[in-house]
């Protein structure tokens, strides 16, 4: 996965906000689906496109399928951007 990919991802509203409800604990979609006015398409869509974003990460536990965050790959955006920006470690010109 590219992080142009990952970066799109990121960039929707609803998609962040996703995140933001795993930062807390695992959900089911259902649990997931309970904090927006969309359908349950569209939030499957949303899971689908964190999925192939590895942003998240899906595990099935009988007749239910909970996601959970996957922080590395924001990780590897924040050194990147930290990179980018001159941060630790990097010469900085003034």
């Amino acid at each position: 996965m590219s992080m142009q990919d990952t970066l799109q991802a990121l960039a929707d509203p609803t998609r962040r906000e996703i995140l933001n409800l795993l930062k807390q604990s695992r959900m089911s979609a259902g649990e997931i689906s309970n904090h927006f006015s969309i359908s349950g398409a569209a939030v499957s869509r949303h899971l689908s496109v964190l999925k192939e974003a590895d942003l998240i990460r899906d595990e099935r536990e009988g007749k239910y399928i909970y996601y959970e965050l996957n922080a590395t790959v924001l990780e590897e955006i924040l050194l990147w951007i930290s990179e980018l920006k001159g941060g630790k470690g990097h010469d900085q010109t003034t």
